[in-house]
């Protein structure tokens, strides 16, 4: 768990064209004004900046820029992670638009906030092979136990992901998720919204893994690694409940979900994930329905 979270400031926010090819959750498709989009997402953005300091989260936030055309930079864990060996990790993003949201200011701005930047690997040339990894979007990492895990889509490639594996030690576990759309099973583009991993949980959708090995594999894992499963299910993952982030603040834990997600869940589910941390939950429907994205698409942790 980290008690820092960076966060982007959305300037120009809209449903991205580019990324609809294979985000289904980017559910949204009547005809608004960009400037109406952008005025929503930043109403949600601010509010859930206010919760989160209000517990006592250090958040640390950089505006998004006019100058280029950035409509999911509100989203910067796809592009950047941070690590606690002080490492940067830098990825491929599948949209040529997202790839303009890699700013060196960010670095600047966390490095100016007391964080010591030790070493960069950045993946990013992949894009010129079509190869993409979209950070802990692709991935979701048990920090503790030094486990990856990854549902391989058209955004997470097998062969990369274990590159990131190998450099930071890590673990992979690989599997693919489905969820249905228009009748037909399509893979999940990122694993965190389907799964989540905090110091004593998991979170997931085991319904999605339809391979029974692959499935298998990761519930022995998780067991292995003294984790309290929850499970979800599909339906509950097209509300983002898969798509949460365990934080600590003031030496308090915290569950950081959506309004969406939060209304999604039953009492018993709730009950067991409080006992993990107080649930933290906040309105950003405008961004997941135009967006495609949650909460924990918002919040990329600092470690250094």
């Amino acid at each position: 768990m980290t008690d820092t979270i960076l966060m982007i400031r959305p300037v120009a926010f809209r449903r991205n064209e580019e990324t609809v090819e294979n985000n289904y959750f980017q559910k949204e498709k009547t005809r608004v004004l960009p400037k109406t989009m952008q005025t929503k997402a930043l109403k949600e953005f601010n509010a859930l900046v206010e919760k989160l300091e209000k517990i006592g989260l250090n958040v640390i936030i950089v505006d998004d820029t006019t100058e280029t055309d950035t409509p999911d930079s509100i989203f910067p864990n796809n592009w950047i992670s941070f690590h606690e060996s002080g490492t940067v990790c830098i990825y491929p993003m599948f949209a040529e638009n997202r790839r303009l949201e890699r700013r060196e200011e960010v670095l600047k701005v966390v490095e100016s906030n007391g964080f010591k930047i030790k070493n960069i690997i950045d993946y990013s040339s992949a894009e010129e092979e079509n190869v993409f990894l979209e950070g802990t979007g692709s991935f979701v990492l048990d920090r503790q136990n030094k486990i990856a895990y990854c549902a391989l889509s058209p955004r997470s490639n097998e062969t990369l992901f274990i590159e990131f594996c190998e450099d930071l030690e890590y673990t992979p576990i690989l599997f693919r998720a489905h969820q249905t759309v228009a009748n037909k099973q399509r893979l999940i583009y990122h694993t965190n919204v389907m799964m989540s991993i905090g110091d004593n949980f998991a979170l997931i959708c085991l319904q999605a893994i339809s391979n029974k090995k692959e499935r298998k594999q990761v519930i022995s894992m998780l067991d292995n690694s003294n984790k309290e499963i929850i499970i979800i299910n599909k339906e509950q993952v097209n509300h983002f409940a898969g798509n949460i982030l365990q934080v600590t603040a003031k030496d308090k834990k915290y569950i950081v979900m959506s309004t969406t997600a939060y209304k999604s869940l039953s009492k018993a589910q709730i009950k067991i994930i409080e006992k993990h941390g107080e649930i933290i939950s906040s309105d950003v429907s405008a961004i997941e329905n135009y967006g495609g994205g949650s909460v924990r698409c918002m919040l990329t942790e600092i470690y250094s």
